[in-house]
Formats: C-alpha cells, structure tokens, sequence
C-alpha cells in the first residue's frame, strides 16, 4: 500500500507539469503548421508567378483558420484568373491567436491575410511591405505564448517570450 500511496503522490505532483508540456505542444504545433503553410503560399506565388494568400478563413478570423489560395486581382478579368484553393487549417481550439489576430490587415482594403506577390514578397494593395506578427496564446495557460514573426526578407520565425525576450522585439 505504501507503493501506491507513493505512486499516486507522485504522479498527482507531474499532472500539472505534464498539462503545461502538452499545452507547450499544442500550441508550436499550430505555430509550426501556420508557417509551413505561409512558406507554401510564397513558393506558390514564386513558381507561379502570381499573386497567392494566406488569409483567415471565416469573418476575418485567425482563431477559426486560414486558407491558402490564389489572388485574383480586381483589375483582372474573371475569364483570365480562376480562383483555386490549396487547402485550409480548420478550427485550432484550444490554441487562440492574441487580440483575435488583429494583425496582418492591409491598410489600403482593411482585408486580414497575407499577400504574397509573383515574385514572393509579401505586399499590401499598394506595394507597401507587410512585416507583422500574430501572437498564438493556449486556454489552458495564459501565460503561454508563442510569436509568429515575418521579416522583412519573407523569413519566418517563432519566438517564445518567457526564453527569448530580446529576440522578441
């Protein structure tokens, strides 16, 4: 009996430990897919030589997933550009974007996403550099956080706040 007991003490002391680590998965899991699925809309607009988005996929929303597909341009007549869709991230739950991904809105159309061009710069509208970051926080932590960062040269990066202040700003 004093095995168990010294078992269950054990174990009821790592459940909270392990919560935290399993949260900590969750959520680079998420910022790892967002990115692989940003580098791919770039490399689209690369090999193809046109405009392709990253954008939220319902009301303007990061937290209820995003979508990658082509960008037509409005200057462009319907027959010349046909829309094609790649995939799309669904619900992320119980990951969360901070400030309700906020982040990444074209000035000039007020329109959430990421824009990359043929030659894969991420653009506004009006050919102005979008360099931004969106901020993935976890339910079950508050504290958790991880930052998605675009660089001015098109590269991503994830950094964590509690381990890398400096590198964060």
């Amino acid at each position: 009996m004093a095995v168990v007991l010294i078992i269950a003490i054990m174990v009821l002391m790592t459940m909270p430990l392990l919560h935290e680590h399993m949260a900590a998965r969750e959520i680079d899991m998420i910022a790892r897919r967002f990115i692989a699925h940003a580098q791919f809309a770039r490399a689209q607009a690369l090999r193809l030589g046109a405009p392709v988005r990253i954008m939220p996929l319902h009301e303007n929303l990061w937290d209820e997933g995003w979508i990658v597909k082509n960008a037509c341009d409005r200057n462009q007549l319907k027959s010349t550009c046909v829309e094609r869709q790649w995939f799309s991230q669904g619900d992320i739950a119980p990951v969360y974007f901070k400030g309700g991904g906020k982040q990444f809105i074209d000035p000039h159309t007020s329109q959430r996403g990421i824009l990359f061009n043929g030659a894969g710069a991420a653009k506004t509208t009006q050919g102005g550099f979008v360099a931004n970051r969106l901020i993935l926080g976890h339910e079950r932590n508050s504290l958790l956080e991880r930052q998605l960062i675009l660089g001015s040269g098109g590269r991503w990066r994830i950094c964590d706040p509690t381990r890398d202040s400096k590198a964060c700003k």
